[in-house]
């Protein structure tokens, strides 16, 4: 979708929205609150829909609210309040429906509040507050990292190949990420997304991001290797209570 069309949906679903007397906000969110960087033809639309208390699952179950609302092929539950749905050409939506209570529930980085009848605003700068806050237990993400690659490798060379390659390439890769995210020094770490370690990791450390995907791209025994030979080296000397003997012994596994 080109900005301008992303744009004019965007407006769309606010004409939608605000006319209704059930509806109390709505909030834009990431690369759709257009607050420092703007969407691209890959981007989706994100945001919260606030209503007043008790309509919520009648937004979830009828999306004749939502512009271009017959041309949906896709709607998916992903959680108790929230969906993604996709229409004929291509386009994603991911939202979820809160009353102003439920919005406490939600974690958030960037937003624009498009519209505000119930004091939304002053709500959300404390959700932010909170989801930005939340301190990184670094020496338990650490033991996650090593942990997963543990578990990873036994099952790999149980034969259990699948298994293993997710425990090894997500669980434990998406810890290091977290590691390095804090800990390695950058002028552009605003980048980094603080709700997703995955997210624009290669724009803010290209030279990582190329040996990780690299790494990623081995069999699951030797990504474990690779893996385990990136956190050593950058977070050998950075990171305090560096937990070098459990990082001996998960080496040593890896052969």
């Amino acid at each position: 979708m080109q900005l301008d069309q992303f744009r004019a949906f965007s407006r769309a679903l606010q004409q939608n929205l605000e006319g209704d007397s059930r509806v109390l906000g709505l909030v834009f969110l990431g690369s759709s609150a257009e607050q420092g960087r703007s969407p691209d033809e890959y981007s989706d639309h994100d945001f919260f829909v606030l209503t007043v208390t008790g309509v919520q699952e009648d937004f979830r179950r009828n999306l004749s609210w939502l512009p271009d609302s017959g041309n949906i092929v896709i709607s998916y539950r992903e959680t108790a309040h929230g969906l993604k749905v996709i229409f004929a050409n291509g386009h994603l939506v991911e939202f979820a429906i809160f009353d102003v209570e439920e919005l406490f529930l939600a974690r958030v980085n960037d937003y624009r509040v498009a519209f505000d009848k119930a004091e939304i605003a002053e709500r959300l700068k404390k959700v932010q507050a909170l989801s930005s806050t939340s301190a990184l237990n670094a020496l338990a993400e650490m033991q996650a990292f090593l942990c997963n690659l543990q578990i990873g490798l036994g099952r790999c060379r149980r034969g259990e190949i699948l298994s293993g390659e997710r425990l090894i390439k997500q669980y434990a890769f998406a810890s290091l990420l977290t590691l390095l995210g804090h800990y390695l020094p950058s002028a552009d770490k605003s980048q980094l997304d603080n709700l997703d370690p995955y997210r624009r990791f290669e724009f803010v450390f290209p030279e990582l991001g190329r040996e990780f995907h690299d790494a990623l791209l081995q069999d699951g025994l030797l990504a474990a290797k690779s893996l385990l030979t990136i956190a050593d080296r950058e977070l050998g000397a950075t990171m305090p209570d560096y937990p070098t003997q459990a990082v001996e012994l998960i080496r040593k596994l890896t052969g």
